[in-house]
């Protein structure tokens, strides 16, 4: 007998009982979990945000409410009675202006589209830009005009517009409010103009702040110090002084009213840290300027932006029943939080995995996590998946293997 029908009399031997025992399909008998991880904190899909421990005086800030957040982690860095319930004035638009730039992303809208002012909008008081009835604007024109001089009557002609009427589009600000998290918000108009029951907090709009980052169109002119409209012919001068004055300032939104008093939404950036700093209710307007100002100030002089996934090595687990025995797992993108500066190199991070998981995977799945503490404390989690698909070793493909195989010899 030749050498190569001795050896694969032998591949035989040694392979089909293999074929014998493996599973045809994956079924809920198996008994060897996906998943099954136990999470310090919560379930896997819940954030944490750890609110850190600061040492600024709530003296310094000479507001009724004020926060201070990490725009990306949404990190409370700051809190000055942050649930009091206060009329929010003209930083309601932010929730319009997000809505407007989400209809837009939807393609429900378009940034060129002509929009014809009603005696409604043209109604309104306040900070305004004089809209005539009839008169037509582009949506970007009277987004201009809400994001640098804060327009009432071009908030209402955009909710117009996006929802066919104000009070359609202010049910959506109230639901959308909801779906964002904001617990102490009811909106009772698209401007901010004083109205009973028109009431927000300082978190919920930190909240709604972050949620129009994700979108950096939103801020194309919100550091815009001067501009106009109508071939210009009307002037706009920027409601946040800030925009001249303060190093890294991306936006966002003032109001004043005589409820409200003073407020500001106030966004900027150094270093790859975005904060946002709200005040409600100060005294004057230079007093919420200033208090904006500190609370930045502090962000950027005590914190930090760390990547959380950066310099952990992820173990190799084993894959029952698949086209290959191991994977490792990879993060799913990079997770940043905010740590006191300095801190950075204290940082704990704990791999949660399974030593196996059962095939198939889906690339993507995930598996696991990155658990990150500092002084045993969360401060964030990077989710583990599945780099790669992993079929199910099927009996058809273990046979194609050893017939590949025997090929050979």
């Amino acid at each position: 007998m030749k050498r190569s029908g001795i050896y694969k009399r032998l591949l035989t031997f040694l392979l089909v009982p293999l074929l014998l025992i493996l599973p045809v399909a994956a079924g809920p008998g198996d008994d060897v979990p996906t998943g099954g991880l136990t999470y310090a904190g919560g379930s896997p899909d819940e954030p944490v945000f750890q609110i850190v421990p600061v040492s600024l005086e709530k003296s310094q800030l000479p507001a009724a409410s004020a926060i201070l957040m990490d725009l990306d982690s949404r990190t409370v860095l700051y809190e000055k009675d942050a649930d009091l319930r206060l009329p929010p004035a003209s930083i309601t638009k932010i929730m319009t202006m997000l809505l407007v730039v989400e209809a837009i992303k939807a393609g429900q809208i378009s940034w060129d589209d002509q929009v014809v002012a009603s005696e409604h909008a043209s109604s309104m008081g306040g900070s305004q830009i004089y809209l005539e009835a009839g008169e037509v604007m582009t949506v970007d024109e009277l987004f201009k005009a809400v994001s640098i001089a804060s327009a009432n009557d071009a908030a209402v002609a955009l909710a117009e517009h996006v929802a066919g009427s104000e009070d359609v589009f202010v049910a959506r600000m109230n639901e959308r409010a909801k779906e964002l998290g904001m617990k102490n918000t009811v909106f009772k108009n698209a401007s901010g103009l004083d109205e009973e029951g028109h009431e927000s907090t300082a978190r919920d709009v930190a909240i709604m702040s972050a949620a129009l980052a994700e979108h950096p169109e939103a801020f194309k002119y919100t550091t815009t110090w001067m501009d106009s409209v109508r071939n210009g012919e009307f002037g706009l001068t920027n409601t946040n002084k800030l925009v001249r004055s303060y190093k890294g300032i991306t936006g966002l939104k003032t109001g004043s009213t005589g409820r409200a008093k003073y407020c500001i939404s106030a966004t900027a950036e150094r270093n790859n840290l975005r904060l946002v700093a709200v005040i409600m209710g100060a005294d004057t307007t230079q007093n919420r300027f200033n208090a904006a100002a500190t609370l930045l100030d502090y962000g950027f002089a005590m914190f930090e932006r760390v990547d959380l996934s950066e310099g952990v090595e992820v173990p190799e687990v084993r894959i029952k029943h698949g086209v290959v025995e191991k994977l490792t797992p990879v993060p799913q993108g990079s997770v940043y939080s905010v740590v006191p500066r300095g801190s950075a190199g204290k940082l704990s991070k704990a791999i949660l995995l399974e030593p196996s998981y059962n095939a198939p995977l889906s690339k993507g799945d995930r598996l696991g996590s990155i658990e990150v503490k500092l002084d045993g404390k969360s401060v964030g989690r990077v989710p583990l998946v599945a780099g790669e698909d992993v079929p199910r070793l099927t009996f058809w493909k273990a046979y194609s293997w050893l017939l590949a195989a025997m090929r050979c010899f």
